[in-house]
């Protein structure tokens, strides 16, 4: 079913349904695909299925559910309510009494639907050259300038991310607060790229997408490495478990009966790695141990494609960098230096698939602007406001310093409003707070999404690490409304300050325990200047 499914149709919505199977499948064929997960018994040569899913919510007559086991709650918990809405037969771990359908037992239930997904769908990924991009922070950022550096080059590309989803050359926003999707919708959307005459597939490819095997059945031609920093341990324990998962994605690109070559002429196996960032040599000797080939990027010396120079002016920044091939320079329309290497990771790719390097440029400089990435919000204040996605102690570190430098230089002041999700890495709260005091003179924070978590102790736990440090704000405010928060920030600002609203981008939403409130950070933005009389 598809994420768009309520409300009109969009012309995405009616891509997706037409790469939807017009037949149903024997399901003795899925079985023996399982056959490595244990899969038993085998299915009657008459029991066929008309789609599936993991969500019992969405099950239709002829579907087949398959019972994931979950965070909190396990799917077997809903195979009565699946088989009562038509299911035909389930996929669980434990067989369950008295099912009056067929139940196919396997030992990987997550593994399983990404293997039926694939299956259903007729492994797309297998006709299209796939491009993984994996990191803390810069997926997005390098997704979008891969996308229009490929398109320049003449390759029809899709992608599947974080702020949007494009098949066929239709773009349209992703409204969920998630990344890479489960499986089923995944290889949905890579199917209905091939119907649409698509020939590469960018996915943003995320720690959990990999560690939940929704991206399992996928075969990668190429991952993109941008960085690693402190992230997700609500899900995965500890940093090496978290660089372990990212690190999948390059064993991935080996040969093998998960990835099997492609096609005569297909894209050759390639793993490109920031070799600036400190986990590198893992991720490049991942990359060797597949046997696919190796490129590098950033500052350091012996980078393949290295970075020289970043100039920064008002209309975006000026990149030099050097090849084996000679020198390079870039314009790109983007803000903040950090830029400089998502754009070279798109430079390596473009040298990786040995496309035209003046087609990749003119792509790269295509871009104006990445939604809800620095931002800019102006309405003739005598301050600065950007709006920016950075949620990780890195990326915030790393935005604010680059705004604070700008600030400084117009005798100004560094102004943050920002939060920390709920129901998920609580290790880096006291982090943000420490890196936001160390930088700023006012910090306000506020509300992310706090799910069912108790907002007043996510802002708390914050507040604690803003405290902690050698380095106090002028003013630390702990205002959980966030619409009350950003209009505090701006009323504190000063001529030639900088305040930046971080943390929800382009997100639509602000999810609480019982909703999920509508949420549009730059028009929140532009409404609390009209409100302090600016661009009225």
């Amino acid at each position: 079913m598809s994420d768009h499914s309520r409300g009109r149709a969009s012309d995405l919505d009616t891509m997706l349904a037409a790469a939807e199977p017009a037949d149903p499948r024997p399901l003795a064929g899925l079985v023996e695909r399982l056959r490595d997960l244990g899969a038993s018994p085998d299915a009657p040569a008459s029991v066929a299925i008309r789609g599936l899913t993991h969500d019992s919510r969405t099950v239709v007559p002829g579907d087949l559910f398959v019972a994931v086991p979950g965070a909190h709650v396990d799917g077997r918990a809903f195979v009565e309510a699946a088989v009562g809405a038509g299911a035909v037969a389930v996929v669980v771990e434990r067989a369950l009494p008295a099912t009056a359908v067929l139940q196919i037992v396997v030992r990987d239930a997550r593994r399983a639907l990404a293997e039926a997904a694939a299956w259903w769908y007729g492994d797309p990924s297998r006709e299209l050259g796939v491009i993984g991009i994996t990191g803390t922070d810069g997926k997005t950022t390098t997704s979008l300038l891969a996308a229009a550096a490929l398109a320049a080059a003449g390759l029809p590309t899709g992608l599947i991310g974080t702020v949007v989803t494009q098949i066929g050359g239709i773009r349209e926003p992703n409204p969920a607060h998630s990344t890479t999707p489960e499986a089923p919708q995944l290889q949905r959307a890579l199917r209905a790229m091939v119907t649409a005459g698509d020939r590469a597939a960018i996915i943003e490819t995320t720690s959990h997408g990999l560690a939940l095997d929704r991206v399992a059945a996928i075969g990668y031609d190429v991952a993109i490495l941008t960085n690693l920093s402190h992230e997700h341990l609500e899900l995965h324990g500890t940093f090496e478990a978290y660089r372990a998962a990212k690190r999948s994605l390059f064993e991935r690109l080996a040969v093998g009966p998960g990835n099997p070559a492609k096609p005569q002429g297909a894209w050759p196996r390639t793993g490109i790695v920031n070799v600036d960032d400190p986990s590198a040599a893992t991720f490049a000797a991942a990359t060797r141990a597949a046997g696919a080939r190796l490129v590098t990027y950033g500052r350091a010396e012996g980078a393949d494609v290295q970075l020289q120079d970043v100039a920064e002016d008002g209309h975006g920044l000026r990149v030099t960098f050097r090849t084996p091939d000679g020198p390079g320079e870039l314009n790109l329309g983007l803000a903040g230096r950090f830029n400089a290497h998502n754009a070279l990771a798109v430079v390596a790719l473009g040298r990786a698939l040995g496309l035209d390097p003046l087609a990749v440029r003119a792509g790269l400089e295509s871009v104006e602007a990445i939604p809800g990435r620095m931002e800019r919000v102006d309405r003739g204040q005598p301050f600065s406001v950007v709006v920016d996605y950075a949620h990780s102690p890195a990326s915030l570190q790393l935005v604010l310093d680059e705004l604070g430098a700008v600030a400084r230089a117009r005798d100004g002041t560094m102004i943050v409003v920002f939060g920390s999700a709920g129901e998920r890495d609580r290790e880096k709260r006291p982090m943000l707070g420490r890196v936001a005091a160390e930088r700023c003179r006012v910090v306000v924070i506020t509300d992310e999404d706090p799910r069912a978590e108790d907002r007043a102790a996510i802002l708390g736990e914050i507040a604690a690490g803003a405290r902690s440090g050698p380095s106090r704000p002028e003013v630390i405010l702990e205002i959980a409304d966030r619409r009350t928060a950003i209009g505090e920030a701006l009323a504190l600002a000063r001529p030639g300050d900088i305040v930046l609203l971080a943390g929800k981008g382009h997100e639509t939403t602000i999810l609480y325990a019982d909703r999920a409130e509508p949420w549009n950070e730059r028009a929140e933005a532009e409404s609390a200047l009209a409100a302090l009389g600016w661009g009225a």
